[in-house]
């Protein structure tokens, strides 16, 4: 029996992936508390369906009865996934989610004891961010043993859907670095720097992402920081961004801007999802000075996260999991991403290999 849900199947990621599963072979149950929107993807695509709410335990426990796993899609993932966790956990079922959130990431790692009791996995981070970063880390960690200093810069993905925006607005106004191992907040955008994507250097800031924390887990790796590139003509004006940032973070902010994305944000359309590329260049440096630097180039971002969140569902219902908290590069190895078509990583500036 391999029954396994999508909750969140109505949003934008959500709904990918729940078409991608079925053209995949796959069956999974959509479920979501919004009843028009989740009848009537199930109806089109003929899978099961249940419409649910996360702060109703009773009904959320009775949803989860019978599945093996819960693919989580519904964010911002601060707010979403704590009920479902819990829910998992006390009836047994995978939980993963897509989220980039540093701090569900460290909440979901608090649960790894209950979770080796409940024989339960918990893996957040199965989509665009972390899979490949991940993978890539771990990669980067054995080609330099001892490392103690990660870098990783990610070309800006385009056009977002409403729940990225959403969810990366729960991140603004504050930046995080790992520090000797521990999480240390940061001013928004406090370091700049350049990578190269494969055309020269370009200049990058440095983000609250949420490899801060997952790539700690995966390598071991003490220090730790995660950059987006930017236009160059942006830097003279990164000194008021920075001083606007932390305007955002006050909660009646929060809910205009929310009202506003949901109203004009839609997500990239099929032809950029086809046609786009993601980047991401990482480097790691040891005590004495040695630099070792990578290139992953993949997919446009959510159709990478289409790939990777239904390439580890099925490792999952096929058996291959370990219960506890983990990380898709941690569990998995630095090779999972070369399963995604599509994916060259770069050694150096002419060596080209899977990782």
């Amino acid at each position: 029996m391999k029954d396994w849900m999508i909750y969140g199947a109505n949003g934008y990621t959500g709904q990918l992936i729940a078409r991608a599963a079925v053209q995949a072979g796959l069956r999974p149950r959509l479920a979501g508390r919004n009843a028009a929107q989740i009848t009537a993807l199930a109806n089109e695509l003929n899978v099961p369906f249940t419409v649910c709410r996360l702060d109703d335990e009773a009904e959320l426990h009775q949803a989860l009865q019978g599945m093996r796993l819960v693919l989580h899609c519904a964010g911002p993932f601060q707010e979403t996934s704590a009920p479902m966790v819990r829910a998992c956990l006390r009836l047994g079922v995978h939980y993963l989610d897509i989220t980039g959130e540093i701090a569900v990431f460290e909440a979901i790692a608090q649960q790894d004891s209950a979770a080796r009791q409940a024989g339960v996995m918990l893996m957040p981070g199965v989509g665009f961010d972390v899979v490949p970063s991940d993978c890539l880390s771990a990669y980067l960690a054995r080609r330099l043993p001892g490392a103690t200093e990660l870098a990783l810069a990610f070309r800006a993905l385009g056009s977002i859907s409403r729940g990225t925006a959403i969810t990366m607005l729960t991140m603004a106004g504050q930046g995080c670095e790992r520090r000797h191992g521990r999480l240390i907040l940061t001013p928004p955008l406090r370091d700049v720097r350049t990578f190269d994507f494969g055309r020269g250097p370009q200049p990058c800031v440095s983000i609250p992402w949420g490899d801060v924390a997952t790539a700690y887990y995966t390598t071991g790796i003490p220090n730790i920081k995660v950059f987006v590139a930017i236009p160059r003509r942006m830097l003279p004006w990164l000194g008021i961004v920075r001083t606007l940032l932390p305007i955002l973070r006050p909660r009646p902010v929060r809910h205009i801007l929310r009202a506003w994305f949901r109203r004009t944000l839609e997500g990239p359309d099929e032809t950029t999802r086809r046609t786009g590329k993601s980047i991401i260049v990482g480097e790691v440096r040891d005590e004495r000075g040695q630099r070792v630097m990578s290139r992953l180039v993949g997919p446009e971002g959510y159709a990478l996260t289409v790939a990777t969140a239904l390439l580890i569902v099925q490792r999952v219902l096929n058996g291959q999991f370990a219960a506890g908290f983990h990380t898709p590069g941690g569990l998995y190895g630095p090779d999972l991403i070369c399963e995604v078509p599509g994916v060259v990583h770069y050694d150096g500036e002419n060596n080209l290999e899977c990782i």
